[in-house]
């Protein structure tokens, strides 16, 4: 009975060894059904628990629905006035999108033939029809409404290329940097420097993502240490508006990260037209009563607050380090590489900041958005603010980094140990492999110390020599 239940059906092959294209289908089906779920229970189970719930249990799917097709970053309506709501809440779009790359590496690695619609396509086209039926679903009347066609249009690009990332992970990530390097001129193109120079814009991201949530948990403890303030009186309306809040509030915390992450970097964010928070200073009007937006600064100049600035010079370091060395010829992946040139260098720490801008464009254009129309049709880091600054931040300190740290690297080689030395009568020693001068001056220093010493102990040999006789 057991052969005939759950997914031994769906592995069955098909003619020749190949995986039936409705295996696929339904695997694409599985993985909307799945990330769908996890947003379902927790709003039906507070439907559930809320006591004076005046909607029906259709109202709740429609609900959870629609916040599953904003996790895409769908478009959504709210309200009767059918205000745009546009803020993707990036945690729950970052649980869809693995999901979606897991499910299209698993399909990339079943060897076996298959027809032209198996495979990433039927994957895809599952996926896209449990869109559509949750699309049209939430459609009617409620408090959020899907506007069918953008939503299925954003849905299926996500979905696209979520599923092609994942078929085509087992190609090295710098594969595809390592082909824009080979089109630089020879002398400063940096040799085999793709896969280090994704390291390094991954590197310098993962460090300003931590100094945005260093920001968000520094403005978290201020507001508690001050008494709580907005944040804790909305945390009073009953255990389950307290329960939705919460989860609403860390489903968009990866948000308020990115946010945390402009503002380190200098342009800061909007929080409604006309209303911008940065280091420099804040400019607020009135915003929603939520907690996340309870950790906003006061108005008024920055002041200490400029001090968020250094975070972004502290993150270009480790990036700094990894292209000096790869400079110097010791990377991991590559056994007797040769050094780069120090312009090759230059060039490297230059292609690492353009990819963090571009990263931190498209990171901040997706983390905003907005919550109604008019005054608050604008919300979160500007993109093309945030990138530029970005890419300047780590250009600044990393073209002097990397040359400093390949300098070191590359610096004089130590002439030897005394034991290859014996004294003055031993000849002039074979100069050191270096970068020419300082390798010339270090010897020249070495043999004059070495000189020095053996005068010295002839010196004391003679006099102990005198006394003796004396």
């Amino acid at each position: 009975m057991t052969q005939l239940m759950g997914r031994p059906i769906l592995e069955v092959p098909g003619e020749l060894g190949g995986r039936p294209v409705l295996a696929d289908l339904l695997a694409g089906v599985r993985t909307a059904l799945v990330g769908l779920a996890a947003v379902g229970v927790p709003v039906l189970g507070l439907w559930v628990a809320t006591p004076y719930a005046d909607s029906d249990a259709a109202g709740a799917t429609r609900l959870a629905g629609a916040l599953w097709l904003l996790g895409h970053g769908a478009p959504v309506l709210r309200g009767a006035a059918e205000a745009p709501l546009t803020v993707t809440p990036l945690l729950l779009g970052v649980l869809l999108v693995v999901r979606l790359y897991r499910a299209g590496a698993g399909v990339a690695a079943r060897r076996g033939l298959r027809s032209r619609w198996g495979g990433p396509t039927a994957l895809w086209a599952g996926y896209c029809a449990v869109a559509a039926a949750v699309a049209l679903h939430c459609a009617g009347a409620g408090l959020f409404r899907s506007r069918v066609l953008p939503d299925l249009l954003v849905v299926g690009l996500l979905a696209g290329l979520s599923t092609a990332a994942g078929v085509r992970s087992a190609e090295p990530v710098g594969d595809g940097v390592e082909r824009l390097v080979e089109r630089i001129p020879a002398g400063w193109r940096p040799a085999g420097g793709g896969s280090v120079v994704g390291r390094a814009a991954g590197a310098a991201g993962a460090g300003l993502v931590a100094a945005g949530g260093l920001l968000v948990a520094a403005a978290a403890v201020l507001d508690a240490l001050a008494g709580g303030g907005r944040g804790m009186a909305l945390l009073g309306g009953g255990p389950v508006a307290l329960v939705g809040l919460l989860l609403l509030t860390v489903a968009l915390l990866p948000n308020a990260v990115l946010w945390g992450a402009a503002y380190a970097l200098g342009p800061g964010f909007e929080v409604g037209a006309g209303a911008v928070v940065s280091p420099g200073g804040a400019r607020l009007g009135p915003v929603p009563e939520f907690p996340l937006f309870a950790l906003l600064p006061q108005d008024g100049p920055g002041g200490w607050r400029l001090a968020a600035l250094l975070l972004p010079l502290l993150a270009g370091l480790v990036p700094a380090v990894l292209l000096g060395r790869a400079a110097a010829g010791r990377r991991g992946d590559a056994d007797g590489a040769q050094p780069w040139p120090p312009a090759a260098t230059a060039v490297a720490a230059v292609a690492a900041a353009l990819l963090l801008g571009a990263g931190a464009a498209v990171l901040g254009w997706l983390s905003g958005g907005a919550l109604a129309a008019e005054r608050m049709a604008r919300l979160g880091p500007v993109p093309w603010w945030t990138g530029p600054a970005a890419a300047g931040w780590l250009a600044l300190v990393a073209v002097p980094g990397a040359l400093l740290v390949r300098y070191r690297v590359l610096g004089p080689t130590p002439v030897g140990s005394a034991d290859e030395v014996e004294g003055p009568e031993a000849g002039p020693t074979t100069p050191a492999v270096g970068p020419g001068t300082p390798a010339r001056l270090a010897l020249r220093a070495r043999r004059s110390a070495l000189e020095l010493r053996a005068r010295t102990y002839a010196l004391v040999l003679w006099w102990s020599g005198q006394r003796s006789a004396g």
